[in-house]
């Protein structure tokens, strides 16, 4: 499956930098993402797993913030093209690498859940549609949609508590940890995600940017972002365990607070420092609580939710808070997005409440 994804995400890449569509690349990326948690479980255990899961969320938020630098350089420099045809080189060797991965299979043959893959697929679409396309001023049509999708997900949900072999592993809720964690995943990625755009948007629209120059704000970001993460996996979430969750999140506001009530340029370049360093102390112990009590069969289901989560929530900052810097500023986009943050607090109590604030030398968390 990995392989699979990997080979039709290089294949429709090189359809996108031909042709006006990047519907093909989504599906591709979405079979591969749930194949890294599983590959990852079957390669590491003990101390190890816990740091290989902790390195999921600085990976994949990486990434995000370095996909704007390189997309905006390659877009000024050569084409908007170029930023598609970059995936096939790099797909092209992780294929290659595949060789040294382990095989993970179900022990048994797994049934598809077809009514409720119809209803997810359909309501994912009926919310998000209008979000894309009409953004914070959606017409009564638009709204009226989303509601429809609103419904079609709750009749989801309620035939995964009476399906006998449901697309979502009904056990992930026989907690509260999973479900905040989704809670979580929506709100974090709505933020980062939504304010990445913001930043290239302000840069473009306010400032006069080229791509080029509007990619490259962000490298504060990405490298607050890459050195908090790797201290935070390291050493502070085991050390001080779920409790940098909260400290990640106070850095986080403050470095938005600061990047929107500032017209200094080195200020603002170091608010967003600030943010990347924020997100990179949240992320390492938020997957490693989020993930590292799941069973072996509940891995594929919990991947693909927390994918789907997240994608959610890039949606919804990219529209809201895209939409938001668009018509009243960037100043309030930044504002909102503080507000966004604080949401994650109730959440975050939740994932942590239960279990003993530290993260023992095994390499995993123990109840209170």
């Amino acid at each position: 499956m990995f392989r699979l994804g990997v080979g039709a995400f290089v294949l429709s890449s090189l359809a996108c930098a031909l042709a006006p569509t990047a519907v093909l690349q989504g599906a591709a990326a979405a079979v591969i993402i749930p194949q890294t948690i599983g590959l990852i479980r079957a390669m590491f255990t003990g101390p190890a797993l816990s740091r290989a899961l902790g390195a999921i969320g600085p990976v994949m938020g990486l990434a995000a913030v370095c996909g704007p630098v390189l997309g905006g350089v390659l877009t000024q420099t050569w084409s908007w093209r170029s930023a598609f045809l970059i995936n096939v080189p790099l797909g092209v060797a992780v294929l290659a690498l595949t060789r040294h991965l382990p095989e993970d299979r179900a022990p048994g043959r797994p049934r598809l859940d077809l009514i409720g893959t119809a209803l997810a697929i359909a309501g994912s679409g009926l919310l998000i549609g209008p979000l894309i396309a009409g953004g914070t001023t959606m017409s009564t049509r638009d709204g009226l949609v989303c509601a429809a999708g609103v419904v079609v997900l709750t009749v989801f949900a309620v035939h995964q508590r009476r399906s006998s072999h449901p697309l979502v592993e009904r056990s992930l809720f026989g907690g509260p940890r999973f479900p905040a964690a989704l809670v979580n995943s929506l709100l974090f990625f709505t933020v980062t995600s939504g304010v990445t755009l913001v930043v290239v948007l302000h840069e473009q629209l306010e400032a006069g940017a080229d791509a080029r120059s509007a990619g490259l704000t962000l490298v504060p970001w990405a490298a607050g972002l890459g050195v908090a993460s790797r201290v935070s996996g390291s050493f502070l979430v085991r050390r001080f365990g779920t409790a940098v969750m909260p400290a990640g999140i106070v850095v986080l506001a403050a470095g938005l607070l600061v990047a929107g009530h500032t017209a200094d340029r080195v200020v603002f370049l170091g608010a967003l420092a600030v943010i990347g360093i924020g997100a990179g102390m949240f992320s390492p112990a938020f997957f490693t609580s989020a993930l590292h009590t799941v069973e072996p069969a509940e891995v594929g289901s919990a991947a693909g939710l927390l994918n789907a989560v997240q994608q959610l929530g890039a949606t919804f900052g990219v529209a809201v808070l895209g939409g938001v810097c668009l018509t009243g500023g960037a100043t309030a986009a930044y504002r909102l997005a503080v507000v966004v943050v604080i949401g994650v607090v109730p959440a975050t109590v939740v994932m942590t409440k239960k279990r003993n604030s530290r993260v023992f030398p095994d390499g995993g968390y123990r109840d209170s």
